[in-house]
């Protein structure tokens, strides 16, 4: 089970801070039944056709209503009641940056029926008119960003073309409380700000400080939600992710782009490097990071990171920097559970980045099924069941609080560490085979590697390993190994 993270200014605790999981497009009726963590934007948006229904329609809103391919209102209720009464808490992707694009046409082609037109920017489901949009505050020859260097640009005008709501409104701020606070009531715990960087910080906060504590019948009395922003910053912009710390958790999107370096041994990166990982790679504070090695937008090649992210496409150097993110202290970590599209690449592009969520002939968005192994079927990659994912997931949960010791390298790319004396992890990363013994911290005993398997009653279905009195033990990792690391922890002692 995932557990929530608990906002530092909340009255108490919801639980233990270990990891999100990002469960993008998947249906409301499914979710109920996996009670994962953030879900993709649930409020109503405009209906493409490129040819057929793209993934990125869900963040062009036309209104605020609860519909969309995920389902319904009582639908999308129904599982977070369920998800909150097992302990799980949902996460709510927010589109508060912006209608759909300038270019959306009008009708009710949308994913309640409600009209809008987006050349006169009328949207009748919330309502917004003309009047609450940027445009008269953005100088650009298109009304488009032109120069990220520029800060009014930025937050002034539009990105990609997405008509870019007044945020300093009074009026639009309401709507946009509003929507929210109608999320806190029905039980969500908090909501990735999708686009903050667009949005001046003062705007957030103003917004933020409109909303509901959560609603009590599964949280503790003036508990606040988490909030964490997506603010690409990759260095040499006007703009700052430290702008935003004072609105709650912020994106470290140079992570998973460093982190893909590390892992393929790029640039004569060594995992060794790693050793100080965080803070001293030029990272934003821990206590203020939303980490992740992908997201839903540069898995496809699009945002931050470039070709050194690391994706389920390939999925033993996936398996490596998830381990590696789940195991070490840094941030708030998050995990990915994706969809299978067919890629086709024109001149080292993927021209079909933009395909959406399985669906059936009729548009409608296909059944997540669940495989004799717990993986998914039909098309869903849920990177989130993957027994190396899962356990490490459990692994994090584990080791929290929990400081990071007992670092071991051999100078290249074979390294170990450990979190207290509660777990340790070693990766080979080498071309050749790995035999060490080294110091893990933990007590002495049989272990089970909760990578090459787990442990079930008193046996371990996957490979053991015996720590000495003194706290050591041997590993033996092959080169070839599809998952060339192993890890233990307290929990998986026999």
């Amino acid at each position: 089970m995932v557990r929530s993270y608990a906002p530092a200014n909340s009255a108490g605790p919801v639980d233990s801070p270990t990891t999100l999981q990002h469960w993008t497009e998947q249906v409301w009726n499914r979710a109920a039944a996996g009670c994962w963590i953030m879900v993709s934007p649930p409020n109503e948006n405009i209906i493409v056709s490129n040819p057929w229904r793209p993934w990125y329609e869900r963040y062009q809103p036309v209104s605020y209503k609860l519909c969309s391919r995920s389902g319904t209102e009582a639908q999308f209720r129904d599982m977070v009641t369920r998800c909150n009464n097992v302990g799980v808490y949902i996460y709510v992707d927010a589109i508060i940056n912006h209608m759909c694009g300038s270019g959306g046409g009008a009708g009710t082609h949308s994913t309640c029926g409600s009209y809008f037109n987006a050349g006169t920017k009328e949207f009748s489901g919330v309502p917004y008119s003309s009047l609450d949009f940027n445009d008269n505050k953005c100088y650009t020859s298109n009304g488009e960003i032109q120069n990220y260097g520029d800060v009014n640009q930025v937050r002034n005008c539009r990105l990609v073309g997405l008509l870019d709501l007044a945020l300093e409104k009074d009026y639009v701020r309401g709507k946009i409380a509003a929507f929210l606070n109608n999320l806190i009531s029905i039980g969500v715990a908090g909501f990735r700000l999708d686009a903050a960087k667009h949005m001046w910080p003062g705007d957030i906060s103003n917004i933020i400080s409109r909303l509901s504590n959560l609603n009590t019948k599964w949280f503790p009395s003036g508990t606040r939600p988490l909030i964490f922003q997506e603010v690409i910053d990759l260095g040499g912009e006007a703009i700052s992710a430290s702008e935003y710390y004072g609105n709650g958790r912020v994106t470290e999107f140079k992570y998973g782009a460093k982190l893909g370096n590390v892992v393929r041994k790029w640039n004569g990166e060594k995992m060794a490097y790693l050793k100080n990982w965080g803070e001293g790679w030029g990272f934003m504070p821990s206590n203020r990071a939303l980490v992740f090695v992908d997201n839903h937008d540069n898995q496809r090649g699009h945002g931050a990171g470039g070709a050194s992210i690391l994706t389920f496409w390939e999925s033993r150097l996936y398996k490596i920097g998830v381990a590696f993110m789940l195991a070490h202290p840094y941030g708030v970590t998050r995990v990915m559970s994706s969809y299978r599209w067919s890629r086709n690449f024109v001149n080292g592009k993927d021209v079909n980045d933009w395909i959406g969520p399985p669906s059936n002939s009729d548009g409608s968005t296909k059944s997540v099924t669940i495989n004799a192994d717990t993986t998914c079927g039909n098309d869903w990659v849920c990177e989130h069941r993957w027994r190396q994912i899962k356990n490490m997931v459990i692994f994090r949960n584990t080791v929290d609080g929990q400081a990071f010791t007992n670092w071991w390298d051999n100078g290249g790319n074979q390294i170990a560490f450990g979190r207290g004396n509660r777990g340790f992890i070693v990766f080979n990363n080498e071309s050749w085979n790995m035999d060490a013994t080294l110091n893990t911290g933990l007590p002495a005993g049989t272990y089970c590697d909760v990578i090459s398997g787990q442990k079930e009653g008193t046996r371990c279905t996957g490979v053991q390993v015996t720590v000495s009195s003194t706290g050591s033990a041997r590993f033996t990792i092959s080169s070839s190994a599809e998952d060339p690391f192993i890890a233990i922890h307290v929990n998986a002692k026999l």
